[in-house]
């Protein structure tokens, strides 16, 4: 069982590679990055002398260079992915300086470039003998004027292999930070929502199984399906008009998913606060995933209901709840434990537009406003916890097959 686990976590290693690498690709050409933005805040950052309104102004090449630095974006797009991934240095640190004056660098500590013949050497400008740690220095070469400068600098390996998401541009916090803020919101979500949609799911296929053809058949066929063409973010903003805003029954909260004054609220209180919040979020999460699920369900029991073992199990004169819950149903769940994975990825990373109706500060709505102010930091670690977990589930469901089916062993 522990090889396989090993086999299957190496195969995803290509996958998550291509997956990851095809969204930093996309979002290192969209136009309108950060880059951009910056440059064209501070164009617009001064005011026409006399006229006090909002003007442009054009920028030395050397602060453009500066922020390419910054960045990222002075390297080829294949190295900004190894940067990204970890596994290639980035420069942590970086200065310009000019031979034989102090640069005073980070920790307090200053560095002298001396020039040594045709050469030059870099050392502690207050101790020459003391160490200079991991300090680099470099010559660049403007490409227009030819003329030479100076640049010391530290390397490090900093990427998501090593734990480091990077910082976000707009919160200007770490990115892991935001997302640990953010994340036991949709963690409580999801689970609700996940544990509903396969408790109704088995419930309802079993029972239509049982009634197939019924006029209760009809009709829960209808709702289902009816439920699965609605998308959840649509189904929340109807529920939001109809049960949340004085047109109709003002009964539940307009969005959000605690009361302004949580804080101050008692145990139970805060339970009943946070429960009262969740019902119509959960209502449009589990609304169109259970669908599926429920005619998987459905389908698969009536099948497993025609086969032989069945029809002699009822002529020994089983009681009809023993046949159907302990002998088919082991079969007939098989189907839908399959896609556990699925399921689990859809909750975690399909929740955003959701969030964005109900006004719920989870990590959909963290990687909703990511993207559309160009945030790449949380846009990608966003990306690689939603493969991460698209993965993690598949080898959930291999193990719940395994489960489920006698005939599934690891070997």
């Amino acid at each position: 069982m522990v090889e396989y686990f090993i086999r299957r976590l190496l195969l995803t290693i290509p996958t998550f590679l291509g997956s990851t690498f095809v969204v930093f690709l996309i979002v290192q050409l969209a136009p309108g990055g950060p880059l951009e933005q910056q440059i064209q805040a501070l164009k617009r950052g001064g005011e026409t002398a006399g006229a006090g309104i909002v003007g442009e102004q054009s920028l030395p090449k050397e602060a453009i260079e500066e922020l390419k630095r910054f960045y990222g974006f002075d390297k080829p797009i294949w190295q900004r992915y190894l940067i990204w991934l970890g596994i290639m240095k980035r420069e942590a640190k970086s200065y310009r300086i000019n031979p034989g004056v102090p640069r005073l660098v980070s920790d307090n500590e200053r560095l002298l470039l001396v020039q040594e013949g045709t050469s030059f050497t870099l050392r502690n400008a207050d101790d020459p003998t003391r160490p200079i740690g991991d300090w680099k220095w470099r010559q660049e070469r403007d490409e227009e004027t030819g003329q030479i400068r100076y640049r010391v600098y530290r390397e490090t390996y900093s990427g998501i292999l090593t734990g480091d998401f990077g910082r976000s541009y707009r919160f200007r916090k770490p990115v892991l930070e935001l997302i640990g803020e953010r994340l036991p919101v949709s963690i409580q979500f999801g689970i609700i929502s996940f544990v509903l949609s396969y408790a109704i799911s088995i419930y309802l296929g079993v029972q239509k199984a049982l009634r197939h053809n019924t006029p209760f058949d009809f009709a829960t066929s209808s709702a289902v399906f009816m439920s699965y063409s609605i998308p959840g973010w649509a189904i929340g903003a109807v529920l939001l008009v109809l049960f949340a805003t004085d047109r109709f029954f003002p009964i539940f909260p307009l969005g959000g998913f605690e009361d302004p004054i949580y804080a101050e609220f008692g145990l139970l209180e805060k339970i009943w606060d946070r429960a009262w919040h969740f019902v119509l979020p959960t209502i449009a999460y589990t609304a169109g995933s259970f669908a599926l699920l429920t005619m998987l369900m459905k389908n698969s029991l009536i099948e497993t209901l025609s086969q032989d073992y069945i029809r002699t199990a009822f002529a020994k004169g089983l009681r009809e709840e023993r046949v159907i819950w302990l002998h088919a149903m082991r079969n007939s769940i098989i189907p839908i434990t399959a896609n556990i994975g699925y399921v689990i990825g859809i909750f975690f990373a399909g929740s955003y537009l959701i969030e964005r109706v109900f006004d719920i500060q989870g990590i959909g709505q963290l990687s909703f406003e990511a993207v559309v102010a160009r945030d790449y930091p949380i846009v990608f670690a966003f990306t690689v916890i939603s493969v991460l977990v698209t993965l993690i589930g598949s080898i959930l469901s291999d193990l719940a097959l395994a489960i489920v089916d006698p005939r599934i062993r690891f070997k």
